[in-house]
């Protein structure tokens, strides 16, 4: 590694000021401290509570999502491969191999549509999830360096985390322009306007998720995106039940409870297993960056509000039977409140805050899944709305704060 830093050294007269090259200072630091610590030190006496940095903060959250981009690609590959042996059942036909590239990358590694075989749907659905991953982190990654030139400060590792939850939150079958169109929204207009990281009130990987589901809803909503397989629907839990007929109640969920917490379910791509944002929920609470008050407030609010609302019950509406335990392992709700609710900068900083945030955050998911089936996701537009609200909880918990100091001294 000497040689490398030799002529990262070299460089840097370069990159850095008065330097020929200075405009693209940004790209320089950043591949140097990706590779090496920074070797910026104070000058005197310094105060530090925590060692962890924003770069290592922002891997540790990768790592956690270690467990869902596991599953997203197994999982969207089990139910390619399911949907491809169903489609040539029902044809009386032998099982075909995929078509087009993919096709003939696992006809390379000599492998078949075959659902028993944990390679296959590993494959299969890592070639539906990394061209997204790398859409994503590309047109993300060039927005982040042109506004870090513009600026000429670094480029910051929060789009490491934003690059990752994205794609996670999205159908297999998106085509990858509107991946493009979806981060350059979230990373442009849901960031950088704001001035950046640190500096925006909204999720944006949360930001180009909603724009995408209303600027192109054939592509984000419906029963035809979450099955890679040409000709075959396959409606999510939640889906399958908001437009089932009310006397069937939940006979619509044709999965076992077990299923829908593990996770081998129709779903966007790294959201439809429970245990696995639970594995990821550990570290980040472990490791102190993942807020376990926000992780439970909204869990209170989810389980609590689906709880009246299935006591109350509806003669027109099916989302009213789906019992509180089944709210909380269908949907993105676990990915929801594990990765995007407990963003430090979008959500509540107070203490208290956490707790009305977050189970204002569940109680409005459960709202807008039951309430109007036409969103029978909800945590998404639930979070954003938390997001918003975030500053005004803050505001008014610190005023508590000091009117109940005033008061005590004044006593």
């Amino acid at each position: 590694m000497k040689p490398l830093r030799r002529l990262l050294d070299r460089l840097h007269p370069v990159f850095g000021k008065d330097g020929k090259l200075e405009k693209f200072y940004p790209l320089y630091e950043a591949a140097d401290t990706f590779i090496y610590s920074p070797g910026d030190v104070t000058s005197g006496a310094s105060h530090v509570r925590d060692a962890i940095d924003l770069k290592r903060m922002m891997i540790m959250v990768v790592v956690a999502l270690g467990p869902c981009i596991f599953m997203a690609m197994w999982n969207t590959g089990l139910q390619a491969n399911l949907a491809v042996v169903e489609i040539a059942t029902a044809a009386d036909s032998p099982v075909s191999e995929v078509s087009g590239f993919r096709g003939a990358v696992m006809g390379t590694l000599g492998l078949r549509p075959d659902p028993d075989s944990f390679l296959s749907n590993l494959i299969h659905g890592a070639l539906y999830f990394i061209p997204v991953f790398l859409m994503c982190n590309i047109v993300g990654g060039l927005w982040e360096v042109v506004f870090a030139c513009i600026r000429g400060h670094e480029v910051n590792e929060g789009f490491l985390v934003t690059g990752m939850l994205f794609p996670l939150t999205l159908p297999p079958t998106i085509p990858l322009w509107q991946v493009a169109i979806g981060i350059s929204f979230g990373v442009v207009i849901g960031k950088e306007v704001f001035g950046g990281t640190g500096k925006n009130f909204l999720n944006p990987a949360l930001t180009a998720r909603a724009f995408l589901y209303f600027a192109y809803p054939a592509q984000m909503t419906g029963d035809a995106i979450w099955t890679a397989a040409d000709g075959f629907t396959g409606a999510t839990p939640l889906g399958a039940l908001a437009s089932a007929k009310v006397a069937d109640g939940m006979k619509a969920v044709d999965i076992s409870w077990s299923q829908a917490f593990l996770g081998t379910t129709q779903g966007s791509m790294g959201e439809t297993s429970t245990l696995c944002c639970i594995l990821g929920a550990i570290l980040l609470i472990a490791v102190g960056i993942g807020s376990w008050k926000i992780m439970a407030a909204v869990l209170i609010g989810a389980f609590g509000f689906s709880a009246v609302l299935h006591g109350i019950g509806s003669e027109t509406n099916p989302m009213f039977q789906m019992p509180p335990h089944w709210h909380l392992v269908t949907g993105g709700l676990a990915f929801g409140l594990v990765f995007m609710a407990t963003d430090p900068v979008s959500a509540a900083m107070t203490e208290l805050g956490k707790w009305i945030y977050g189970i204002l955050i569940g109680a409005m998911t459960i709202l807008i899944r039951v309430v109007n089936p036409a969103f029978p996701e909800g945590i998404m537009l639930a979070i954003l709305f938390g997001n918003v609200f975030a500053p005004l909880i803050d505001y008014y918990v610190v005023q508590a704060n000091i009117k109940r100091r005033m008061a005590r001294d004044a006593a």
